[in-house]
Order: structure tokens, then C-alpha cells, then sequence
């Protein structure tokens, strides 16, 4: 086992770097274009394009690893976001970093499941579960630690962006200069809307909406601190605390879930994150302390729901089917964080920063009517026959690749390879 960990240090390192650079680029743009003065709207779009990028990438990245090779399409991606953080800081233009976030977006995603891959070739079935348990605790400390970074430093100038840059260099160090053999090919995840719906109409429905909001806060969050008056400490403290707060409530959330239907939790939870919306849109607090407890109430209560609706989902489906199910649900997601903040974006620009909260408390408000309706036409699984339910990454902090990763893909990954047994003996 010790062995085994000293081997995916190198990895892991390299994930810790690849995050802080994607926390702090992430946060640094959408607070530099609201200093600049840029529409809502078009501050949106940065999102939308990184999220539509990412979900290009976990589609079509796979391909063209296989063509040129682990380690150079590594190199390659990871050169571009270097690159491409560097010249936000030069190109100044709405227009530019819109494009340029969509190729970062592809890139981040291609980076993440290379090294994903090799974190699960060097698993053992002993070892899977902490190698999971550190890989989901750097991903998280990485992004929080990047978005901290911005207090640091004067988004008005490159240096930021040149930070943002220098990480992303180190995080391709440990991958290239590494001596291992290359990992199997990576997977590709097809995306079956019809069967997904049938094993679970509130998982499908459910995370789209959850994408939705947690896509307008993620990318937006930034703008609403600028335009009330944050300051850049403020602001990274705000998204931080959202993200940690999520975290913790993962845990409790998730052993409630296992003792009661999943859709009456998913429910109650949506109902608060509305509440806590709907209180910051309504009473705009000018205390920054109210704002950051009302947003850690936010954050806790939003961040919570991905994993509980995922284990909802595979409790009505069949173990081995765990990676299809869950890299579906994860494309999904990816849908709904493109719509989020193309909805918010204009819906701020046109009501006042605080509608922002306004578009998440109607998200969850919808959540939760769906969730209490689909309690009401099918039985919830007995306890005992549940799937256990297992801390997980929301969404965009994911890929497929990692979803291999889980122990709960075990069971699939033993059917694989007992068909390929069965081809070679035949």
C-alpha cells in the first residue's frame, strides 16, 4: 500500500498544480472583466464556453489521446492552457477570452483524464479507495487555494494571469518527466438520454437543474462580489467558502440519504438553497458577514445535491453499469452549467446583481417540486438493497475518466475483464 502511494505522489502533485492554476485563472477573469467593465452577459459566456469545452473534451479528448499518446497529448494540452492564461493577461477582449476559455475548458478536461488514467492503472483494489478519497481532496484544496491566490495579487495587471500561467507549467512536470509505462487507452462515455431517464427520471431532470445552478454561481459569483462592492479577498473568500461548505455537507447529507428516500433529501435540500437564495436576492444584505453565512448556507445545501442524485440513480441501476450511468449524469451536468450562465448573465444585466440568487432559488424550486412529485409515482429502494452512497466531486471538477477511478467501478471493470478472459479462452 505504501508503495503504491509513493508511486501516484508524483500524479497527484501535478493535480494539485493543474487546480490551483484552474481556481485562480477561473476566478481571475470574470473579476477582471467586471473591473473592465464588460456586460453580464458576456461574462457569462465565459462560462458557458468553458463548460461547453469541457464537455467537448470529455468526449472527444479519448480520440485523440489514443492517436499521438498519453504523454505528448499531456504536453500538448497542458502547453495550451499555460498559453492560454498568459494571454488573457495580454488580450484584454471579451471576445478573445470567450474562445480562449472554450480551448482551456477542452484542455483542462484532456489534462484531468490523462492523469486520472494513470492514478487508475496504478491502483490496486486495496488501495482504489484512498488514492479516490486524496485525488477528490487535492481537486478541491487546489481550486479553493487557486481562488485565494487572487488576494494575493492586483487583478488590474498580468501578474495574476502570468501566476496562473507558472502553475499550470508545474503541473505538467510530474506527468512528462515521468518514467512509467503508459496507461490503457482512455474510456469514451456514451451518452444514452433514454435509458438514463428511465433508471432515474429525478437524477436526469434533477442534475441538469443542478448544473444550471451551480454553473451561474461558479461563474458569476465573482461578478455579483465586484458589482456589490467586494473586495478581491472578500470575493475569493465567498466562492471558497461555497465550495467548503458543499464539502463538509457531503458527508451528513449523504448518511441521510442512505436511511431515508434519496428524493425527499434531495428535496429538503433544494428547499433551503432556495431559501437562502431567495433571502439574498430579497433582503440584499449590505453586511458582509450576513452575506457570507447566507452563502455558506448557499453553498452547503447546492454543492450537496450532485452525489446524492448520482447515488440515486445507481440504485436502480445494475453495479457494472455504475461508469455509464454516472459519466452520463455527468455530461448532463455539463449541459446544465452551459445553460446556467447564459440564463444568469442577462437576467443581471437586466434585474441587478442579486438576481443571480434569483436564478439558483428557481432552480432548486424546481428540484424540489420534481423530487416530492417522483416521490409520490415510485417506491424508494429498501436500505439494505441501496447503493452505498460515496463522496464525489460535482461535476465539472470531474470527468469520466475519474469515475474509473471510484471503487464502485470495480464491479463493471471485473466484468470487462472476465469477457476479455472469456474471448481469449475462446
Amino acid at each position: 500500500m505504501r508503495n503504491n502511494l509513493i508511486s501516484v505522489f508524483a500524479l497527484l502533485m501535478g493535480t494539485l498544480f493543474l487546480f490551483l492554476g484552474n481556481g485562480l485563472h477561473g476566478l481571475l477573469l470574470p473579476m477582471r472583466g467586471a473591473f473592465e467593465g464588460y456586460e453580464t452577459t458576456m461574462l457569462g459566456l465565459l462560462g458557458t464556453s468553458w463548460a461547453s469545452g469541457f464537455v467537448l473534451g470529455c468526449l472527444l479528448a479519448p480520440a485523440i489521446v489514443k492517436r499521438i499518446g498519453h504523454v505528448r497529448a499531456f504536453s500538448g494540452f497542458a502547453s495550451l492552457i499555460a498559453i492560454i492564461a498568459l494571454l488573457t493577461g495580454i488580450l484584454v477582449d471579451p471576445i478573445w477570452w470567450i474562445v480562449l476559455r472554450a480551448v482551456t475548458g477542452f484542455s483542462i478536461a484532456g489534462t484531468s483524464m490523462i492523469i486520472e488514467s494513470w492514478l487508475n492503472e496504478r491502483a490496486t483494489n486495496e488501495s482504489r479507495g484512498l488514492i479516490f478519497s486524496l485525488y477528490i481532496a487535492i481537486t478541491l484544496i487546489g481550486t479553493v487555494g487557486g481562488q485565494m491566490t487572487v488576494a494575493l495579487g492586483d487583478v488590474t495587471t498580468p501578474i495574476l494571469f502570468m501566476f496562473a500561467g507558472i502553475l499550470y507549467c508545474f503541473a505538467m512536470l510530474p506527468t512528462t518527466l515521468s518514467t512509467a509505462a503508459s496507461p490503457q487507452p482512455l474510456k469514451q462515455v456514451r451518452l444514452d438520454i433514454p435509458a438514463l431517464f428511465r433508471t432515474s427520471p429525478i437524477a436526469c431532470v434533477g442534475i441538469v437543474l443542478i448544473g444550471i445552478s451551480n454553473g451561474a454561481f461558479g461563474t458569476l459569483g465573482a461578478v455579483f462580489g465586484a458589482q456589490v462592492g467586494l473586495t478581491s479577498s472578500m470575493i475569493a473568500t465567498m466562492m471558497s467558502v461555497a465550495i467548503f461548505a458543499g464539502a463538509v455537507m457531503q458527508l451528513p447529507a449523504g448518511r441521510m440519504s442512505d436511511r431515508i428516500d434519496r428524493r425527499i433529501v434531495l428535496a429538503a435540500l433544494s428547499a433551503v438553497a432556495a431559501a437562502a437564495g431567495l433571502a439574498l436576492f430579497v433582503f440584499q444584505p449590505a453586511n458582509v458577514t450576513v452575506l457570507l453565512v447566507l452563502t455558506a448556507l448557499y453553498g452547503a445545501m447546492a454543492n450537496a445535491l450532485y452525489p446524492i442524485a448520482v447515488s440515486h440513480a445507481n440504485d436502480f441501476a445494475s453495479p457494472e453499469d455504475f461508469v455509464k450511468v454516472s459519466g452520463g449524469l455527468l455530461l448532463l451536468y455539463g449541459i446544465g452549467t452551459i445553460i446556467g450562465p447564459t440564463l444568469g448573465g442577462p437576467i443581471m444585466s437586466a434585474i441587478g446583481p442579486y438576481a443571480l440568487f434569483l436564478v439558483t432559488c428557481w432552480a432548486h424550486i424546481l428540484i424540489t417540486a420534481y423530487a416530492i412529485f417522483r416521490s409520490q409515482r415510485r417506491a424508494a429502494k429498501p436500505a439494505e438493497m441501496r447503493d452505498a452512497y460515496t463522496t464525489i466531486n460535482p461535476g465539472t471538477l470531474m470527468t469520466p475518466e475519474s469515475l474509473q477511478l471510484s471503487p464502485r467501478a470495480l464491479p463493471q471493470q471485473q466484468a470487462t475483464a472476465d469477457e476479455q478472459q472469456e474471448g481469449e479462452t475462446a
